[in-house]
C-alpha cells in the first residue's frame, strides 16, 4: 500500500509517501529548489520520495492532498464579500493564482506525475491533527491544533484513541492566534510565515509591557480558553498587510521598516506577545485537559513551532506526556494527510512512529568524493573513530564546523544530519557564528545539544526533546554553556540518544571526553534567506561563502586554511530577511 501526501501552494510545500503504514521519506520543496518556503507543487520532493522506495507513480494506491481548496476558496470569498470594498486591490491581486492554479489541483496532479489513481482530499486541520497523533507514541490523547488559517478553521481541538480522530470545536477565521503572532512579526518588521521565530527570540531582551494594552484591546479570551480579535486593528482580511494605522496609533508608532534598528519598544512588544500567546495556549490545554481527561497531549500547526508556549504546556497543565509533530507547520500536513488516508479513512492499524525526522536524501562517499575531487580541492577521508576525533577537536579548539551526514531532516530544524556546529562554553560564539557564518541579526539565539543522558547534568527539564521544540532553564550550577543560554537563562533544547542517531551521539560524546562537557551549539547548516543544504553542492557552496573553519561531509574533512584562496563567490553584504 503506497500512499502519497502533498501539501503546497500557501508555504512549505512537501511530500511525504507511506508504505504499508511506514513513512519512508519526505521532504519540503524548498531544500530541491532553494527557493525558501518554496509554496510551489512538490514536483521535485515527490520524485525525491519515489526515488527513494523504488516506485513510480503508477505504483501509487492513493494521493491525498492536505486541504480541500474549494472551501478555501469559498471562505476567501465570502470574506472579500464581507470586507468590499476594502479587499478589492488584495481580491484582484489573489484571483489570478486561484484560477490558474490553486483550483486544479487533480488536474495538476494528474498531469505533473502521470497519475490516474485515486486523489483524496483531508481537511487543514485534520491533516494537522493526524500529523501528530497518528504517528505519537500514545493510543489515546487529546489534540490541539493552532496556525494561520485552514479551510474556515485556525484552531482545533480533539481528541484521538487508536486510528480515530474527532475534533469536538473549533476557532474560525479571522480570530486567529497564528495570524495574530503573524500580525506582530509584520509590526515588528520581519517576514510573515516565515520570521515568527524571531519575534519568539527576541522577547527575551524585553519586557512584557504592553501585555495588558494587547489583551483589553486586541483580544478577548473566555474561560474556556477560546478567542476572539478586535479586526478593527488588523487589515490581514481584506488588505496586502497585516496590520494599518489604528494599530499604529495603539502602540504609538508605525510599523518597523525591515532591517532597520530594534529599539527597547520592539523588544518589548515581542516580549508582551508571548506572554499573551503563551497565556492563550496554556488557557486552551487547560480546557482540553478538563474537557478529554486525557493524559497525554498531541499537537501540531504553525504555532506549535513556539517552543516557549509549548514549554509553559508542561509546566502549566497535568499532562503527563506532549508530542508536537516535528514539522508542525504545513510541511508536516503531507505527511499528516497520508496517514489520515492510511489510518483512519482505509482503517489499517498504527506500526509507525516518529522517533526522528531523517528522512531526506543521502548521499554516498563516492558521491561526495567526486564533488571533492571537481573541485580540486585538499581533503582527509577519515576512519569514523578518527573523524569523531578529528571533528570534536576542531570544535574544542574554536573553529566552526559544517556538518553534513546521513539523511536530510524533514522539518524546520536542523537535528544533526545538516548542522553548522561550534563550541557552546565559549561566549563569543553566540556572536561570531550569528555574524560571519549565518549573516543574521546578532540576538538570534542557538540551541545546544546535549547526550540525553547528560541532560539533567545541564538543564532543568524532565523529559527528551529531541526535536529541538521546548526551552530549558539552564542550571545555575552550570551556566558554563552561554553561547546557548538566552538572556533569560533558558535555551531551545535538543536532547540526542544514541537509538536516534548514533554518529551526531558519539560525536557529542567525544567532545565530552575532550572537554568534560556533553553540550555544543546545533543551528542549520544555511544562510540567511536559504533553506538548509540538501545536497553535497549545496553543502560546498555554502561552506565556501561563509566563514565556516571546516567541513565534515561524509567521511571526509576538509580544512578552509588548506584551501588557500578559499573564496568561491563574493558574500552577499545583505541577504534577503527570511
Amino acid at each position: 500500500m503506497n500512499i502519497l501526501g502533498i501539501s503546497c501552494f500557501y508555504h512549505d510545500a512537501a511530500a511525504a509517501l507511506v508504505v504499508d503504514g511506514r513513512l519512508v521519506a519526505a521532504a519540503q520543496e524548498e531544500r530541491f529548489s532553494r527557493k525558501k518556503h518554496d509554496q510551489d507543487f512538490p514536483a521535485k520532493a515527490i520524485e525525491y520520495c519515489l526515488i527513494s522506495a523504488g516506485i513510480q507513480a503508477e505504483d501509487l494506491d492513493y494521493v491525498v492532498f492536505y486541504d480541500k481548496p474549494f472551501v478555501k476558496f469559498d471562505r476567501i470569498l465570502q470574506t472579500y464579500i464581507a470586507t468590499w470594498p476594502r479587499g478589492l486591490f488584495s481580491f484582484l491581486k489573489a484571483m489570478p493564482v486561484w484560477i490558474r492554479k490553486k483550483l486544479w489541483i487533480p488536474q495538476t496532479i494528474r498531469n505533473d506525475l502521470d497519475y490516474d489513481g485515486e486523489i483524496l482530499f483531508a481537511e487543514h486541520h485534520i491533516s494537522h491533527a493526524a500529523s501528530a497523533f497518528l504517528v505519537s507514541p500514545f493510543q489515546d490523547a487529546a489534540i490541539l491544533t493552532t496556525d494561520g488559517v485552514g479551510e474556515w478553521e485556525t484552531t482545533t481541538y480533539g481528541i484521538g484513541h487508536g486510528t480515530d480522530i474527532k475534533l469536538l470545536k473549533s476557532i474560525s477565521f479571522p480570530h486567529s492566534l497564528g495570524l495574530l503572532y503573524s500580525a506582530f512579526t509584520y509590526y515588528l518588521g520581519f517576514k510573515v510565515n516565515s520570521a515568527e521565530y524571531k519575534v519568539m527570540g527576541l522577547a527575551p531582551y524585553g519586557e512584557p509591557r504592553f501585555y495588558r494594552t494587547i489583551m483589553e484591546n486586541l483580544v478577548r479570551v473566555a474561560g474556556d480558553g477560546s478567542f476572539r480579535l478586535d479586526m478593527r486593528y488588523f487589515t490581514y482580511e481584506y488588505g496586502l498587510r497585516m496590520t494599518g494605522s489604528r494599530f499604529d496609533r495603539l502602540f504609538g508608532q508605525p510599523a518597523r521598516q525591515p532591517e532597520s534598528e530594534l529599539t527597547q519598544f520592539h523588544k518589548d512588544v515581542a516580549a508582551s506577545l508571548q506572554k499573551v500567546t503563551d497565556e492563550i495556549v496554556v488557557g486552551m490545554a487547560r480546557h482540553i485537559e478538563r474537557e478529554t481527561k486525557a493524559k497525554n497531549l498531541c499537537m501540531a500547526g504553525g504555532v506549535a513551532l513556539n517552543c516557549v508556549s509549548n514549554s509553559r504546556i508542561l509546566s502549566g497543565t497535568s499532562f503527563e506526556n506532549v508530542f508536537v509533530q516535528p514539522a508542525a507547520g504545513d510541511a508536516g500536513g503531507a505527511v499528516g494527510a497520508a496517514y489520515y488516508a492510511y489510518n483512519t479513512v482505509l482503517g489499517y492499524p498504527r506500526s509507525y512512529e516518529m522517533n526522528d525526522v531523517f528522512l531526506g536524501p543521502e548521499f554516498t562517499d563516492e558521491q561526495i568524493e567526486n564533488l571533492l575531487r571537481e573541485k580540486k580541492v585538499s581533503f582527509a577521508k577519515l576512519g569514523r573513530e578518527q573523524l569523531l576525533r578529528e571533528t570534536a577537536g576542531r570544535i574544542a579548539d574554536q573553529k566552526v564546523v559544517g556538518w553534513f551526514q546521513g539523511r536530510m531532516e524533514f522539518g524546520p530544524r536542523a537535528l544533526g544530519n545538516r548542522s553548522i556546529l561550534a563550541d557552546a562554553r565559549n561566549p563569543k560564539n553566540q556572536s561570531v557564528v550569528n555574524l560571519k557564518i549565518k549573516f543574521r541579526e546578532s540576538f538570534r539565539p542557538f540551541a545546544p545539544a546535549v547526550t540525553e543522558d547528560r541532560m539533567r547534568d545541564y538543564f532543568d527539564f524532565g523529559r527528551p526533546s529531541p526535536f529541538m521544540l521546548f526551552v530549558a532553564n539552564v542550571r545555575a550550577d552550570k551556566r558554563v554553556v552561554p553561547a546557548v543560554t538566552h538572556l533569560d537563562g533558558s535555551a531551545r533544547l535538543q536532547t540526542v540518544s544514541r537509538a536516534q542517531n548514533a554518529l551526531f551521539y558519539d560525536l557529542i560524546s567525544e567532545f565530552d571526553r575532550q572537554t568534560g562537557c556533553p553540550v555544543i551549539i546545533n543551528t542549520s547548516f544555511n544562510v540567511r534567506g536559504e533553506p538548509i543544504v540538501c545536497t553535497p553542492e549545496d553543502a560546498w557552496k555554502c561552506f565556501m561563502r561563509t566563514g565556516m573553519d571546516s567541513l565534515v561531509i561524509g567521511s571526509f574533512l576538509v580544512d578552509k586554511n588548506d584551501l588557500g584562496n578559499p573564496v568561491e563567490e563574493k558574500v552577499e553584504e545583505n541577504f534577503e530577511l527570511d
